[in-house]
């Protein structure tokens, strides 16, 4: 029996018969799941000729419906997931027994961009290089660590900001790994002395994926980085990145003007990219035209135009800035403000009715302002030309499932100027958050918006301390303000807010 019309919409769970060979029913698109309590096939229009003289020769008799295409895709990937983390089980056994075979089919494999869960490549290499990926993103890893020591290797993988060991690798399969890395990223394969840095790409789940590659010599041999880049597509809109909406609000008022610099700050890994790319998203439009500079450029837009450092050619933000003014544009975006004239080519372009986006590497929006005056920028400069600083942080937030009541030592209730016997949780740790004790991080940020009153302040003085009194004095909500909030909410833990910075003035 065989439904002619498309199911549309269904989301379907995988199930697999005993008397069907999974892997061979997902070579031919035919699926399984139930569908009204009962157990059926599914296939789309696309592979009905394959998937229906498979199913002729079937020893059970099971209803055949079509799907749509939306609808089988996510059906069909759920099987290949299944198949690929049963390829991670086996997968420190298939190690074991790499040889040299497998070397070229990995180049081969990786070079051609092949979507990793649909590879039908037996080499246990292959498989472990693929699964290695595939985990990572199923994880939500940032970064993966390929580290060799004396006698081993370790893969760990950075997730909400914490490094996490994942497996332990033969040496010999460590060397072989980091090849086949050097060589599809267009690095020098015999060169082992000096650093090298390059870009891949892979694709999952039908989903294309840009991995950048730091290669570093190391005393044992060579460690390798790969930082998962997102897409413009993944890039959130402001609304999504957890700030709180009075923040969102005037952050917003601030992406409504004409010119004028916003500067985003905050230590490494605290989300500053991002939140610079929600911005761009927030005020990009067919009138406008966009330009960014970047080192390196993180996540690629099609209604951008991005340009990628390149100081070997001497191609700096100072210089890439001065060609920048000369194309006409709205909005232009600076990966960083790293030197004085790159800060001073970022104000004039601002007094000169652009608006500019930046980040700066301060720990509060008021070191910035000092910060800035150490970078040779006049505090008059500083009141006519910034409209806004943003600091933040990414705080991760306690598993819901697992976290556990704690107590508050007294040492600490006095540090952290907490009362004694307040209610807080700890992190436990379970199978849903992967036994960290910890789901996902949340944005926190402290906003300091260039009003009358700080223009005022900068006449008199650019010291933080100064100007950090007298926004708090005005209601500024500082980061450590956030983490008591957020501590006392039960939504993270205290460890996690002393990591971040409670109790920091």
């Amino acid at each position: 029996m065989l439904t002619l019309q498309p199911l549309h919409n269904l989301k379907l769970e995988i199930f697999e018969p005993e008397d069907v060979i999974t892997e061979l029913s997902v070579k031919n698109y035919l699926l399984f799941s139930r569908l009204d309590g009962e157990i059926a096939a599914f296939t789309t229009e696309r592979y009905l000729i394959e998937a229906t003289n498979f199913h002729t020769k079937l020893d059970s008799s099971y209803p055949l419906h079509l799907l749509d295409e939306d609808s089988f895709d996510r059906l069909y990937n759920r099987f290949l997931e299944l198949r690929t983390d049963k390829t991670i089980e086996t997968m420190q056994e298939d190690s074991g027994e790499m040889s040299d075979g497998g070397e070229l089919s990995l180049t081969d494999f990786l070079r051609t961009s092949s979507d990793i869960l649909t590879s039908q490549e037996s080499a246990p290499i292959i498989k472990f290089v693929n699964a290695l990926f595939y985990q990572a993103i199923k994880k939500r890893a940032s970064d993966i660590h390929i580290d060799v020591q004396e006698n081993k290797g370790e893969v760990r993988f950075r997730i909400d900001g914490m490094l996490i060991k994942n497996a332990d690798l033969d040496k010999k399969v460590v060397n072989l790994i980091i090849s086949r890395i050097k060589v599809i990223s267009n690095l020098d394969i015999s060169e082992k002395r000096v650093p090298q840095d390059g870009r891949t790409q892979i694709k999952i789940s039908g989903e294309t994926l840009d991995i950048r590659v730091s290669v570093l010599p190391t005393f044992y041999g060579e460690r390798v980085v790969m930082r998962i880049l997102m897409q413009s597509s993944q890039i959130p809109q402001i609304n999504e990145l957890g700030f709180d909406e009075a923040l969102i609000g005037n952050v917003k008022k601030l992406l409504r003007l004409s010119h004028g610099i916003i500067l985003v700050t905050g230590p490494t890994g605290s989300g500053k990219t991002t939140s610079l790319h929600s911005f761009l998203r927030e005020v990009e439009s067919p009138e406008k035209n966009l330009l960014t500079v970047e080192d390196p450029v993180e996540y690629k837009s099609d209604k951008i135009a991005q340009i990628q450092v390149n100081e070997k050619v001497g191609l700096t933000f100072a210089t890439a800035l001065r060609s920048i003014l000369r194309q006409d544009p709205d909005v232009i975006m600076i990966g960083e403000i790293r030197d004085e004239e790159t800060a001073a080519i970022a104000v004039r372009a601002a007094l000169t009715g652009h608006l500019v986006f930046s980040t700066l590497h301060t720990n509060s929006a008021a070191a910035t302002i000092s910060r800035l005056t150490d970078m040779k920028i006049e505090p008059f400069l500083i009141s006519s030309s910034l409209l806004g600083i943003l600091a933040q942080r990414l705080v991760r937030v306690l598993c819901d499932e697992c976290k556990e009541e704690d107590v508050i030592a007294e040492e600490f209730a006095s540090d952290y100027a907490i009362e004694a016997g307040s209610k807080i949780y700890k992190a436990c740790g379970c199978k849903s958050c992967n036994y960290s004790g910890y789901i996902g991080r949340r944005c926190i940020g402290e906003l300091l918006v260039m009003n009358d009153e700080v223009k005022d302040l900068l006449k008199t003085t650019t010291d933080e301390h100064t100007i950090k009194t007298t926004l708090e004095q005005s209601g500024l909500q500082t980061i450590s303000k956030q983490l008591r909030i957020m501590l006392l909410g039960g939504e993270t833990s205290l460890d996690e807010a002393i990591r971040i910075g409670l109790g920091h003035a």
